[in-house]
C-alpha cells in the first residue's frame, strides 16, 4: 500500500515514576511507548495522513506491545523487520520541576534496531508510491550498521522520487559531535528539508550566526537544502515555556505564532513539529507547514506520553485563536 510518509527508527518502552518521584523513590512505573520517528508517524496519522514506520523489533511481548501501540495510533507496522534476537530498548523518564530539570536514563544497548544492516529491508518495496521519507539523527547514532542503513534508505527514497527530511536531533549520550558530523554532513546531500535547533547545528556542523535567521540561511547554503526549520524554545521554568519556530525557504525566513505552553509532557514535541511541517509541505504550502508544525507541537506539550493524540480540528481551532474555556 502506498503511503504519504514513511519513517525509520527506534521505538522504546518508556517507564516513568508518577507524581514527580525520583527513580530511587519509585514504587511503580507508568509505561508508554516512544521514539522520534514513530512519534512523527503518529502525528501525521492523527492529521489524516497515511503513515508507516519501519524498524527492527525483537519478537517478544515488548516488541509486540510497541507494534500494537503504533497500529492503535493509526501507523502501519507492515514493514517492521522482526527478529528472534537482541532486545527491545527501554528508557526511564524522571519528571522534574524547577530548579530540578527532567532527566532520561537509557537502557538501549544491543537493541534490535542497532543490529539493522544494509540489505535487510526491501526499501524499493517500502517506498513504492511513497511521497515522503523522514528520519532523525538518532537512528544513525545507534550503530555503524544503522548509519549505513540510514544512508541506504535515503538513497532509495530519492531514487523512488520521495521527498526527504531529517531532524538533526543530536544526542550527546549516543555519540560525539565529531561522530555525528562524520555521518550527518554527507546525509545532507540526500536531504530536502532539515529540522533542527541552533544548538545542534553548531555542535554537529559547526555553523553559528548572529541570529536564528542567519544560522538557517547559512545551513541551507552550506548544504544546498530546500528548507531549514529551526525550533525555538524559551524555558524560564520547567513546566512553562514559550514555543515557536522559523522556516528558511527560497531566500526568505517565514515566521509564525509563539505559544505560551504549560507543559504536561514535552517529550515528542519536536517530533510533532516535524509531523505538522511535513503535513503542510505535502500540500505544497510552506507557511501552512510552519503554522501546523508549531501549533500541533504546542498542543503536544499538554498531552502525556510521546505520542501526540491530537485531531486536525484541534490544530485548526488553535490556529484560529481558540481560547482556554472548557469545550462543551
Amino acid at each position: 500500500m502506498p503511503f504519504d510518509v514513511v519513517t525509520f527508527g527506534e521505538a522504546m518502552i518508556r517507564l516513568s515514576p508518577p507524581n514527580f518521584r525520583r527513580l530511587e523513590q519509585a514504587t511503580s512505573l507508568d509505561l508508554m511507548v516512544g521514539g522520534a520517528e514513530l512519534n512523527t508517524a503518529v502525528g501525521l496519522a492523527r492529521l489524516g495522513r497515511k503513515s508507516a514506520w519501519v524498524s527492527r523489533l525483537t519478537n517478544n511481548p515488548l516488541g509486540r506491545l510497541i507494534a500494537n501501540r503504533a497500529r492503535e495510533a493509526g501507523v502501519s507496522s507492515e514493514h517492521v523487520l522482526w527478529t528472534e534476537e537482541d532486545r527491545v530498548g527501554v528508557y526511564f523518564l524522571e519528571f522534574g520541576a524547577a530548579p530540578r530539570a527532567s532527566s532520561v536514563l537509557y537502557d538501549r544497548k544491543n537493541a534490535a534496531i542497532a543490529g539493522v544492516k544494509p540489505g535487510m529491508i526491501d526499501w524499493k518495496k517500502v517506498f513504492e508510491g511513497t511521497k515522503w521519507f523522514h528520519v532523525t539523527g538518532i537512528t544513525p547514532a545507534l550503530s555503524a550498521s544503522a548509519a549505513e542503513t540510514t544512508r541506504e534508505a535515503l538513497a532509495a527514497a530519492r531514487a523512488a522520487g520521495a521527498k526527504t527530511s531529517i531532524d538533526l536531533n543530536y544526542r550527546a549520550k549516543l555519540w560525539t559531535p565529531a561522530e555525528a558530523g562524520k555521518w550527518m554532513k554527507p546525509f545532507m546531500a540526500q536531504t530536502d528539508v532539515l529540522i533542527t535547533t541552533e544548538e545542534d547545528v553548531e555542535k554537529v556542523f559547526g555553523i553559528t550566526g548572529k541570529n536564528y535567521e542567519e544560522i538557517a540561511a547559512k545551513t541551507a547554503g552550506e548544504f544546498k537544502l530546500s528548507m531549514v526549520a529551526i525550533t525555538l524554545r524559551e524555558n524560564p521554568l520547567v513546566w512553562k515555556n514559550a514555543w515557536t519556530a522559523i522556516l528558511f525557504h527560497q531566500g526568505k525566513t517565514l515566521r509564525t505564532h509563539t505559544y505560551e505552553v504549560e507543559i504536561v509532557d514535552r517529550l515528542g514535541a519536536g517530533d510533532s513539529f516535524a509531523a505538522g511541517l511535513i503535513h503542510g509541505l505535502l500540500d505544497g504550502d510552506a507557511q501552512k507547514a510552519l503554522d501546523y508544525g508549531v501549533a500541533a507541537s504546542a498542543i503536544k506539550h499538554s498531552i502525556p506520553g510521546d505520542f501526540n493524540w491530537i485531531t486536525r480540528g484541534e490544530v485548526e481551532t488553535l490556529l484560529k485563536g481558540g481560547g482556554l474555556r472548557i469545550s462543551r
